[in-house]
């Protein structure tokens, strides 16, 4: 019957269609409101981004889970899982940002399978057309653009170097997704097998450290500087210092 109406949803208001995905995402296990409307051969009106991802091959050593949109599938839901806790509209920005964090997967050309090179950059602009599609907030496009562009580095953190690894922290803590939210998608990034992975490195509690200890009053204490850009050059290199001996903490 859902099938038969397909047509007919093309009628529904953004907001009518907005309202239910966030419901959708408000339940214990928002995958169930996806596989349906992919069951039903909908999934493709309101979510041709993420019915993309469908038959999107991945290197088997990393998903063993299958294509990418069961992996997403399994995101969702973990992310679900870990934000169970939190306020309604910080939950639903987070579980957003797992939902797209890989929409860029869906646009690689076929012959690159299974590698999926430059994604994140290719997902940004999916975010926004998807999020503009169903009307959803601007903090959740927001949140989303974050969770293409950093996922990958911050499930690489180890293996960056001080400054780089300096560089992200300060960036993704001035974002609105913030160190908290992206260490969520990461995190249910990781579990590929429906289950945490508890190898996945803390950036988050290394990133809060590192901006606790090393801030401004502590570079104006030490070097007897005064407000202005050498305040803001020498806490980034007090950051690289404080990283090269404490970065590798999980």
């Amino acid at each position: 019957m859902m099938s038969e109406l397909k047509n007919e949803l093309n009628t529904l208001s953004k907001e009518r269609v907005f309202e239910e995905l966030k419901k959708a995402l408000n339940t214990e296990k928002p995958s169930i409101f996806f596989n349906v409307l992919r069951k039903a051969n909908v999934l493709d009106i309101h979510c041709k981004e993420i019915n993309d991802l469908i038959g999107v091959e991945q290197p088997i050593e990393y998903h063993p889970e299958g294509d990418a949109y069961n992996h997403t599938m399994i995101v969702l839901d973990i992310s679900t899982k870990l934000t169970e806790k939190f306020e309604e509209k910080r939950k639903l920005e987070i579980r957003f940002a797992s939902l797209v964090h890989d929409l860029g997967k869906g646009t690689t050309p076929k012959e690159q399978y299974p590698h999926h090179y430059g994604h994140e950059e290719r997902g940004v602009e999916l975010v926004k057309k998807l999020g503009n599609r169903i009307k959803a907030p601007n903090n959740w496009i927001k949140c989303g653009k974050i969770a293409c562009k950093e996922h990958m580095r911050g499930g690489n953190f180890n293996k960056m170097k001080p400054s780089t690894k300096v560089t992200f922290i300060e960036r993704v803590s001035k974002s609105i997704l913030g160190l908290d939210g992206l260490q969520i998608v990461v995190n249910s990034d990781q579990s590929s097998r429906g289950e945490l992975n508890n190898n996945t490195v803390n950036f988050e509690s290394i990133g809060i450290k590192c901006l606790k200890e090393v801030d401004g009053e502590y570079i104006k204490n030490k070097y007897n500087l005064k407000k202005g850009i050498q305040i803001g050059n020498k806490l980034h290199e007090e950051r690289i210092n404080w990283m090269k001996q404490f970065g590798n903490n999980k």
